[in-house]
């Protein structure tokens, strides 16, 4: 396993969009998975798609069980999503505040479907088909738009809700 280097903004394969995996159960992809997950732990991230690590295909991670840069969030799975599709199941969107492994240091308010149903296999082909709500369905989401070359701040409609964490969260007496 290795720590791969996480893309960032401005780099043009982040805008690409990604290819289906062939073969989930390849010795590459096994790879691409192991240092995904260590890249992820080392950054503190919630998900990771293979886009940010310079892998153009439909290959995303996530798990949340405690992570310091989301101390309020609900655990969410340890899940390999291969092939992913999403359906929304419930049009009422809901705003939360989104970071980026590819952005670092920087949240925005992005507005999201609450309620969504998502599929794909994993690395040994097993079915995934799951529902999600809060902020499972938002992690998942925000993976699966890096395969498709989106990243958070495109989905931002006020840019006034976009900025740096240390000084959108600090507290009122330092502003």
């Amino acid at each position: 396993m290795a720590v791969r280097e996480i893309l960032r903004m401005g780099n043009p394969l982040l805008l690409q969009q990604a290819a289906a995996v062939d073969d989930p159960t390849s010795a590459e992809i096994r790879q691409l998975i192991a240092d995904m997950y260590e890249t992820m732990e080392a950054a503190n991230g919630a998900g990771l798609a293979a886009p940010q690590v310079g892998v153009p295909l439909r290959l995303v991670i996530f798990a949340v069980e405690a992570n310091p840069r989301y101390p309020e969030a609900e655990t969410v799975p340890s899940t390999v999503l291969i092939n992913p599709e999403i359906e929304v199941l419930d049009e009422t969107r809901e705003a939360g505040w989104e970071g980026c492994l590819s952005i670092p240091g920087m949240r925005g308010l992005v507005e999201r479907p609450n309620h969504i149903r998502y599929r794909g296999v994993d690395q040994d082909r097993n079915p995934i088909d799951r529902e999600a709500t809060g902020f499972h369905a938002r992690v998942v989401q925000h993976e699966c738009d890096h395969l498709d070359g989106i990243l958070y701040p495109f989905r931002i409609r006020d840019p006034r809700n976009f900025g740096f964490e240390d000084e959108l969260f600090k507290p009122a007496a330092e502003n």
